[in-house]
Parts: C-alpha cells; sequence; structure tokens
C-alpha cells in the first residue's frame, strides 16, 4: 500500500468512527480525494498551485455545476486538514482555493392550501391507503427527512406527550413534536398494521411483506399518491414536505432557530448560528404555529 492510500484509508476511518459520517458521505469524500490524487498520477504532477488550479478548472468544465466543485474542494481540502493535524503534511495545499459562489435556489414547496387539500382527500379503505396517509401526515407534522422516517421505530415514538426522537444527520438526535392529526392516523395505522401481520415490526412504516419500507418506495408512493388525488402532474417527493414543514412555520411567525433545531439543521441559515431551544419552548411554538396543531 502506497503513502496516500494509506493515509486515506485512515482519513476514511476517521469520518466513519470518529465524525460518524454517513455511508454515502464517505463515499462521496473518498471518490472526489481518489479523483485528485488520480489526476495528478496521469498528468505525472506534483500537488501545487497550479496542478491543483487546473484540476478544479477540468471538474468544471466537465461538470458546469459550481456545487459539485464546491463539494470536492471541500472533501480534498479537509482530508489534508486531517493530515496537518497528524503532522503528516506542513500546510494545507488547498488553503488558498477559494469555493465558487454558489446561487441559492429558494426551495420548492406547497401551499399550506395544497398541502392541507392533499392530506385531507387520501383515502384510508385499505391497509395501503392508510399506511400511505400516516406516512405523509407525519412527514408534514415533523419536517422529517425520508431516510429518517424510514428508520422510525415504534420505541421513538411518545404518544403521550406527542413527540418523536430522531438519528439524524452525524449520528445527531433530537426530539420533535408532532400533532394531533398525525397521532390519529398513526395509531389507526399501527393498530392495523399488528393485526396485519400477527407481530409487531420495530420500525413503523412497513411494506406489504411486513418489512422496513425503502426510501425508494416512499418517494414512489409520494408522486403516485399526489397525481391521482389532485389529478396533477406536479414533482412532489418527500423533501418537499421537509421545505413545506420549514416554510409554512416561518410564514406563520415561527422563530428561524426553533425550525432550525426541528429540522435538526447546524445552519439553516448561513447568516445564523447553531442555538439550542429548550424543549419546552419547542413545544410551545411548534403548538402555536404550525398549520395542523391548533
Amino acid at each position: 500500500m502506497d503513502k496516500e492510500s494509506r493515509y486515506l484509508k485512515e482519513y476514511i476511518e476517521y469520518l466513519r468512527d470518529i465524525k460518524k459520517f454517513s455511508l454515502n458521505t464517505i463515499k462521496a469524500y473518498r471518490q472526489d480525494i481518489e479523483q485528485f490524487y488520480n489526476y495528478l498520477k496521469e498528468n505525472k504532477l506534483k500537488i501545487g498551485r497550479d496542478a491543483i488550479k487546473d484540476f478544479i478548472s477540468i471538474i468544471f468544465l466537465r461538470t458546469r455545476n459550481k456545487a459539485t466543485v464546491s463539494r470536492k474542494i471541500y472533501a480534498i481540502r479537509s482530508f489534508f486538514s486531517f493530515l496537518m493535524k497528524n503532522g503528516k503534511l506542513k500546510e494545507n495545499p488547498f488553503d488558498f482555493i477559494n469555493t465558487p459562489k454558489i446561487d441559492k435556489k429558494i426551495p420548492q414547496i406547497l401551499t399550506e392550501k395544497e398541502m392541507i387539500m392533499f392530506l385531507d382527500s387520501l383515502s384510508q379503505e385499505n391497509f395501503f391507503e392508510l399506511r400511505n396517509k400516516a406516512c405523509f401526515e407525519l412527514l408534514y407534522a415533523t419536517g422529517l427527512r425520508v431516510s429518517e422516517l424510514t428508520n422510525l421505530k415504534i420505541q421513538d415514538i411518545d404518544f403521550t406527550e406527542c413527540v418523536l426522537r430522531v438519528m439524524g444527520k452525524g449520528k445527531k438526535e433530537r426530539i420533535v413534536p408532532f400533532n394531533d392529526k398525525a397521532k390519529e392516523i398513526l395509531l389507526k395505522y399501527l393498530d392495523e398494521a399488528e393485526m396485519k401481520f400477527k407481530v409487531k415490526n420495530e420500525f413503523i412504516f412497513l411494506n406489504s411483506r411486513g418489512r422496513k419500507i425503502t426510501e425508494r418506495s416512499v418517494e414512489r408512493i409520494v408522486q403516485k399518491s399526489y397525481k391521482e388525488v389532485m389529478k396533477s402532474n406536479k414533482r412532489v417527493y418527500p423533501h418537499l414536505f421537509r421545505h413545506s414543514f420549514a416554510t409554512h412555520l416561518l410564514q406563520r411567525g415561527a422563530n428561524l432557530r426553533v425550525i432550525q433545531e426541528l429540522l435538526g439543521h447546524e445552519n439553516l441559515s448561513t447568516t445564523e448560528k447553531y442555538t439550542t431551544l429548550n424543549y419546552s419552548d419547542l413545544l410551545k411554538v411548534y403548538k402555536k404555529f404550525h398549520p395542523r396543531a391548533g
């Protein structure tokens, strides 16, 4: 194993064991760093200002995507920072590189009227319609990521307090309230699931075989359900519920830092530092401002 491969192996272990990054994030970091080293080897170049600039220029010409370039710069810079902290390098060759300014996109959302109309129009005549409605109600009630939803377990939910415990990105745990609408349909769904599959599964949302539903399945179900119920070809996906959740709370006057905490974001706004709020503040603001909590 050459020196670069050994260093990269140590860095990947650090991301996995210490930073607790997701497998997808680690995979992306590895690919970006390997791509840079492969570029140097193929062109017989040493790490330096000109080589780095040429590498970044080539990536931009291939992708025409500032976000992709920024991600690669960040990943490689972080790797060299790791080497510096461990005494393998004296300076970071990427320190002089500025990441390109990315134009911020306004997230797509459903309006309050669209969201409420969709949720209230959903049928629950059979088990899977009931499951889907419970899934959508909880997505909008909590702003969960689809991965957080599919990994949600019965033990994570407190129906007395109407809160759930979520393990988010970076293995960071947070408490998120949900409303009575979501509670009612969720309890009904769980009763039906127990009768259908005879035994309790540790996961909340199940497929036709009684196993944990996949993220891809939720994505398909959301799009299909919205098209059938709303008679619309609008592209709808699980993260749209998260964007709508945050936007509707903001529109009704909720504090940005409360929403930041509910979503599990370290930076919901680039200009606002992460602020930890106490449990009672979260519940009070949530109940006051969420459209279905009143």
